[in-house]
């Protein structure tokens, strides 16, 4: 098993940021108008997933275009329905020869190329261009042991919108390099100031310090934002996997301790449970770049004792959703989290949340981030920030 690392040092591998009408494709073998586009976001099937067996070339931001990333082999036996540019991008990642996660520390899994080093080695095979970077960027501490990466929009005008980010790696590998292309993306496409979190991670700091980094994190934003050129009332959380479970769970926690809520929250294939059994998790036993052994691999780094899987901040599905901000869960087909992402999205939806529910089929984990050569990356960010932007404006 091929599992995800922080090793990335540019600040947008992949943020490939598009014009609202070019974020979505559907239809095999055809370019679609930005109309047919728009009509076919909002339904969720595998149908409209069939875009990136298309050729097309989609126009990004820059009038340039998104060459094709062709795989080289066979589908995987765990991915026979994997889409041609998903399945380049975990052949690049394979061609790493990563040991699985239970086999190392933590240390040494943090040295190993992530997938976000396989999608930049895609980029160059398919000669695919880095996009150019519209947003400044400025490393700043918020407390002991915490620190943020701010992303500001280059144009606009102050103050500008928050997204509170916090990326993924199981709370115990991966940093704001490793992800940076779903920050930049987010700033430049929906004209926010974005707060990425580098949140405390485990084994070297046990549950629930991560969770209590990114709630101080959100607090801090709410403090400071109109001194950050930001506005307080208008702020919102975003989180990729170990991400979207802290995003998740700071809404909660506002909640709980009558702090201000998120405007809105993302949930980018969330770990919302402690139930390694579910139908996605028994089906992801060998998939990449996440399955179940790397699942139990992070938590047995992150959590203290296996008690701590029932707390409602590790098993959100479980816990009480009243009364949070409105939602968008995004889901990936070959991933051990979709069940859990789905059941969240349904109690979301139960406790009165307002949901938009997406499951792209034949992505991958951690696909969100790989605009520039994933088609389903591209429509899949055209939906959180159409959604982020009318929350948001």
């Amino acid at each position: 098993m091929k599992q995800l690392v922080s090793r990335v040092t540019a600040a947008a591998w992949l943020a490939a940021p598009a014009l609202a009408g070019s974020l979505f494709l559907s239809s095999c073998n055809s370019q679609p108008t930005a109309t047919e586009a728009n009509k076919t976001a909002t339904v969720v099937s595998e149908d409209i997933n069939a875009a990136s067996d298309s050729a097309a070339v989609v126009a990004d931001a820059t009038g340039g275009g998104m060459g094709m990333a062709k795989p080289t082999g066979a589908k995987p036996a765990w991915g026979p329905n994997l889409k041609p540019e998903m399945q380049a991008v975990i052949e690049q990642l394979m061609s790493f020869k990563n040991k699985p996660l239970p086999e190392l520390t933590a240390a040494q899994a943090r040295k190993q190329p992530s997938p976000a080093d396989a999608a930049m080695k895609q980029m160059r095979a398919s000669n695919i261009p880095t996009p150019p970077l519209n947003c400044d960027t400025v490393t700043k501490a918020l407390m002991p042991g915490v620190k943020a990466r701010f992303y500001t929009p280059k144009g606009g005008t102050a103050p500008y919108p928050v997204i509170v980010y916090y990326h993924g790696g199981g709370w115990v590998i991966a940093t704001n390099d490793t992800y940076a292309a779903s920050a930049q993306a987010l700033c430049e496409q929906t004209g926010s100031m974005v707060v990425s979190v580098e949140y405390r991670k485990g084994p070297e700091s046990k549950f629930p310090t991560a969770h209590d980094d990114a709630f101080a994190a959100y607090q801090y934003v709410l403090k400071n934002a109109a001194s950050m050129k930001g506005d307080p009332n208008k702020v919102a959380v975003v989180g990729e996997s170990a991400g979207g479970n802290l995003a998740c769970s700071v809404s909660m926690m506002a909640r709980d301790k009558k702090v201000a809520m998120p405007k809105y929250q993302v949930l980018i294939y969330p770990i919302a449970g402690y139930d390694m059994n579910t139908p996605s998790y028994l089906a992801n036993t060998e998939s990449a770049p996440l399955n179940k052994g790397a699942m139990a691999w992070f938590f047995k780094n992150y959590l203290r004792t296996p008690a701590d899987g029932k707390d409602p901040r590790i098993n959100l599905v479980a816990a009480n959703l009243k009364g949070l901000p409105a939602t968008t869960v995004i889901g990936a087909e070959y991933d051990p989290l979709t069940s859990e992402g789905k059941t969240l999205a349904d109690k979301l939806t139960a406790a009165g949340v307002k949901v938009n529910y997406k499951l792209y089929g034949g992505a991958t984990h951690e696909f969100f981030g790989m605009a520039a050569v994933v088609p389903q990356a591209k429509e899949a960010q055209g939906v959180v920030m159409s959604d982020l932007k009318g929350a948001l404006k």
